[in-house]
């Protein structure tokens, strides 16, 4: 059997550990997803020419198909097994057929659509805008998880959609099982779906600070020698820890990475009404503290992943105090005009961080540059919401929560304020440096401006011999030595 010469090398390479693999196609379409005890002998076996030869027919039309294979190590076999459930159902390979072992294991759902989510066990993930976890070996775990969530969480048990005060009247929940009563108005909507967020978060092993809370409990019942509660408190601690730790953990390889960007970017095609896919999304964000060093940060995604070559960075020329509308629209501005010039290609879609001023005042600056037609969409922070230009669209867009498309919208939000905010701290950090200056006699602003104007930056001047720092403009030895001890002393 013909083996190309990229198989042969990654055959060598592979590890005799658990895991899965991922056969793909010649377009680089994943086909088939299997799971291993060996991934080295598992994968190798089906290029061996006695597999092609007595192998199933389904089996040997799959060795014919593939071109390429990635790999997923992981620590055991159950492992391999929970993760190959998960990847089927993500990818949905040709090949596969359903997971047989699906209704032995048991998942927690979480229907973030409905406006007070509650939480639920199935067996069946559908496609139906729910959250899912799992799925879970231990039934019990996934019991003992939903029981303590409910009540540290005080999410509802009750199941009309939108519970009020008819319900209440016929429940004690907020009495017995810790209910924040949201039908009644204890709590807004808006802290409920906070409260459904944290639960999210512990359930992907976010927040395993909540089981250093219950151990510190279980360890303080024992030292007060109430040992039955200890012994209950140890037991749910048990649940509680296998039912985080047992999702698996997806090492994703970066073809993973290109598949759940390209399935993002579709969606936001498709979300957006969008005339073509955003193949490239340029994101802009500003920062500055109490008004002082206003920055502004462009980053770019170019097919759903951050490109750092296209980064820009911008200092705000024309805005005074703290005013991110106006900045915004300068930086929009700057860069728009500048590409336009250069005659250089245009995004398929700008993303401001921020809601509907600033959306409007990048707006702005792009019909004045005859960009009317240039998708543009905020992001708000709050609840991660697509802020729209209300001229066209009527209210907001809010993705589904931990979907693709999200994801892409998200990810580079967050490459943006990072961007930013490392660019205002490199400026204050350059400013402090530079106000050793000020205190130096005889160095006013203009003989600042020369040095740093000479050096390039107070980086260069502190690494400065006397002598070197007296050949500038304006700076005699004298002044040079002044220069130097001030430099050295604040060193």
């Amino acid at each position: 059997m013909e083996i190309s010469e990229l198989i042969r090398k990654k055959l060598k390479a592979l590890p005799d550990q658990p895991g899965c693999y991922l056969m793909r196609d010649r377009d680089g379409k994943i086909i088939y997803i299997g799971k291993a005890a060996s991934l080295r002998k598992r994968v190798a076996s089906y290029f061996r020419s006695h597999t092609k030869r007595t192998a199933q027919p389904k089996i040997r039309s799959l060795i014919s198909s593939i071109a390429d294979f990635d790999i997923v190590v992981l620590k055991s076999e159950a492992e391999a097994i929970l993760t190959e459930g998960k990847l089927i159902k993500e990818y949905r390979p040709h090949y596969n057929t359903l997971w047989k072992d699906d209704k032995r294991f048991t998942m927690i759902r979480v229907d973030v659509q409905h406006p007070y989510p509650t939480l639920g066990k199935c067996r069946i993930k559908k496609t139906d805008g729910a959250v899912y976890f799992g799925p879970y070996t231990s039934g019990m775990a996934a019991k003992m998880a939903i029981e303590f969530l409910e009540r540290k969480f005080g999410l509802r048990r009750c199941r009309p959609r939108e519970p009020d005060g008819d319900t209440y009247k016929h429940c004690s929940n907020d009495i017995i099982a810790n209910c924040s009563a949201p039908c009644i108005g204890k709590v807004s909507s808006a802290e409920y779906r906070i409260r459904v967020d944290e639960v999210c978060a512990f359930l992907r092993g976010e927040r395993m600070e909540m089981l250093k809370e219950l151990r510190a409990e279980m360890e303080a019942a024992a030292r007060e020698q109430l040992f039955e509660k200890a012994a209950a408190l140890r037991d749910m601690l048990l649940h509680l820890h296998n039912a985080v730790k047992e999702k698996a953990k997806v090492r994703r390889t970066p073809k993973m990475k290109q598949d759940e960007a390209r399935r993002g970017m579709k969606e936001l095609q498709k979300q957006l009404k969008l005339p073509t896919l955003p193949r490239v999304i340029e994101c802009f964000d500003i920062s500055n503290i109490s008004g002082t060093n206003s920055v502004a940060s462009m980053v770019c995604a170019v097919d759903g992943i951050p490109y750092p070559n296209r980064y820009r960075r911008f200092r705000i020329k024309t805005v005074k105090g703290a005013d991110d509308p106006r900045s915004m629209a300068e930086v929009v501005q700057r860069r728009y005009s500048r590409l336009l010039k250069e005659n250089k290609p245009l995004p398929e879609l700008v993303m401001v961080d921020g809601g509907i001023t600033q959306l409007r005042a990048a707006k702005a600056e792009l019909v004045l540059l005859g960009l009317a037609d240039l998708p543009l969409v905020g992001l708000a922070k709050r609840y991660e919401e697509i802020v729209w230009d209300h001229e066209h669209n009527s209210g907001n867009l809010f993705l589904p929560r931990h979907s693709a498309e999200l994801a892409v919208v998200t990810r580079l939000r967050d490459e943006a304020h990072r961007f930013a905010i490392t660019y205002h701290r490199e400026l204050r950090r350059q400013r402090i440096k530079e106000s050793v200056l000020d205190e130096i006699p005889g160095i006013g602003k203009a003989k600042k401006e020369l040095l740093l104007s000479y050096f390039g930056s107070i980086t260069r001047l502190a690494r400065a011999s006397v002598d070197q720092i007296a050949e500038a403009p304006g700076i005699g030895l004298k002044t040079a030595q002044l220069i130097r001890g001030e430099l050295d002393r604040k060193g």
